[in-house]
This record gives C-alpha cells, structure tokens and sequence, in this order.
C-alpha cells in the first residue's frame, strides 16, 4: 500500500516485504568467525532489540557454513579498541563488523593497522575512508518519509526524541528532520535521549510539557517509543487520540505494545544477513565495495492517526 504525501509517494505497509539476496545462495563459503563490540548505555545495560535482531541475521547465514558471531559488550571507545587488540592478537575472529559511527571516527583505521577485516554499516552521506566494505543505511531518506508520513496525517507541530547526538546517524536524521520539517512548513521540537525506555518517557514528558505541544512524537528507536507511550498513558493522553507516536525500526516489542506503535522499518534481519554475505565475500577476495540497503516503509499501527479537531 502506499500513499500519497505532497505529490510524493510513500510507502504503508503492514508486513514485511521481501528483500533481495545479494550474492548467489549456492556459493559455499569456509567456516569464518565475525566479531562486534556493542557499548552498553548507563540506564539499559542488555542488547538493544535492533542488535539483537541484526545479531540473528549475522547468525543465521553464517550458520549455513558453520560459522559464528562473537560479540562484546563494551562501556567505553578505550574498551572497544582493546577488544579488537586481543582478537588479533588470539586469531579469534576473522573480520570485524564496525557500527555506530562517530564524526572522526578511529576504529577502522584501527582495525587495518591490526590487520583485521572490517565491514561498517553506515550512513551513505558518512561513508568512511575509500577501499572500507560498507553495508550502506539511508537514515536521511527515512527521516523524510516520517516527517511526509505525520504531515500528511494533518500533525503541524512534530516532536522528535533523538538518539546520542556523537552519533553520525543520529546527526543525519536531525539534519533530514529539520529540513523536511522546514520544507513542510512545519515546527519541529527535539530532545536528546540515549536510546533507553527511560529517556523515552522523560523525552515526551518534557516535548508536552512545552509551550508548543506536539501533536505527533518521532521516536529514534523502538524502546524510546515504549518509554514515550508508557507516559502518555500514566498522564492519560489518548493514542493515537491526542497524541500520535512513530517508533524507530519494528520489533516484537513494537507489535506487542498496547496500542501496537506505528514504526519506521528497515528489515534488521536481512542487514545482519546481508552484513554476513559482504564479510564472507570480502575474505574470499571478491570485495563488495559499497551496497545499499533497501529503503524504509512506514508501517502504521495504532499510535498514529489525524490529530483532534
């Protein structure tokens, strides 16, 4: 299904669309081991659900040549390198798949003095130095879609919780935001969060505790949603009634919440698989160079409709 927003199509879909393979499923690979570091947050310290569910993709195809994900949860940068030192040191793990990048960001660099493989996954308008395998994610277009998606619903003031602001991927989508924002002639309210339901919940009480209310909240992941939707209904706003709210990436947590939230999905599963096939491609020395990943739908559940009145 897709509708129409300011001349634009876009995309609403209710399930999951299939993506494309994109290396020959009958290429037999040999037996590798990927590494990931993961940094824990100071107020959620598992596997956010986004990871967990690109670990399962990375799994799932290495699987099928006995292979295996090795992951470390770090607290710091200085942690995370030294990760890298004693798997290159120890031979544990053949490649490295790179994540969150930072403005400036040292890691693969790193990681080629050690001589270590890397794949990053990251933003197109932020791709790192040439000759880096990339699995390329469009955080500027989705951004585009949510903001025509809560336009097109009526919604004039739209509030957004955002992730860690050192994030590359969280500085696109607030660039993106503000300028589909100003291109809609819209208002826009943001608040930083860390990506806990925590900062989720104060994010929302304090965009509605503002002089200009918003009407629709964009959340830059799905626990940050959960936080904004449990304080809407201890304060007793309506939603999607009086208040809309788009979570970022569909998860079990999305689609179980009371009313199931609206999302902005990218299939996790297929990055992670799709992260498995560019590694194994890499070490067998056919280099995928930079591929992109398919775009972004807006599934709409039942925390978004047309704003009251």
């Amino acid at each position: 299904m897709r509708m129409s927003v300011f001349g634009r199509e876009v995309p609403v879909v209710g399930h999951n669309n299939s993506v494309p393979a994109l290396f020959d499923p009958s290429i037999q690979y040999d037996p590798i081991t990927i590494g990931t570091v993961l940094r824990s947050s100071p107020r959620f310290r598992g596997v956010e659900p986004f990871y967990s569910e690109f670990i399962a993709g990375l799994e799932d195809t290495l699987r099928m040549n006995n292979g295996s994900v090795l992951v470390h949860i770090a607290d710091s940068l200085e942690e995370e390198i030294a990760s890298y030192r004693r798997w290159a040191a120890s031979g544990h793990v053949s490649a490295i798949v790179v994540h969150d990048l930072t403005e400036n960001d040292v890691r693969v660099g790193i990681l080629h003095d050690l001589g270590l493989p890397a794949l990053v996954l990251g933003d197109p308008l932020h791709t790192p130095e040439s000759g880096v395998a990339t699995l390329q994610v469009d955080n500027f277009e989705a951004v585009a879609l949510a903001v025509e998606f809560a336009v097109g619903l009526g919604h004039r003031v739209i509030g957004r919780v955002s992730g860690p602001g050192h994030l590359v991927h969280t500085v696109v989508r607030t660039r993106s935001f503000t300028e589909a924002i100003t291109a809609n002639r819209a208002i826009a309210r943001t608040v930083t969060g860390d990506y806990s339901e925590q900062s989720g919940f104060d994010g929302t009480r304090q965009l509605l505790g503002g002089a200009q209310r918003p009407t629709m909240i964009l959340f830059d992941n799905d626990l940050m949603a959960l936080g904004g939707l449990t304080y809407a209904q201890e304060a007793g706003i309506a939603v999607p009634g009086e208040l809309s709210l788009l979570a970022w990436d569909d998860s079990s947590l999305c689609r179980l919440s009371t009313p199931p939230l609206s999302v902005m999905r990218r299939d996790v599963h297929w990055l992670g698989s799709a992260a498995a096939e560019m590694v194994q491609e890499l070490l067998a020395g056919r280099a995928p160079g930079s591929i992109p990943a398919p775009s972004p739908q807006v599934v709409a559940r039942g925390t978004t409709a047309p704003p009251a009145g």
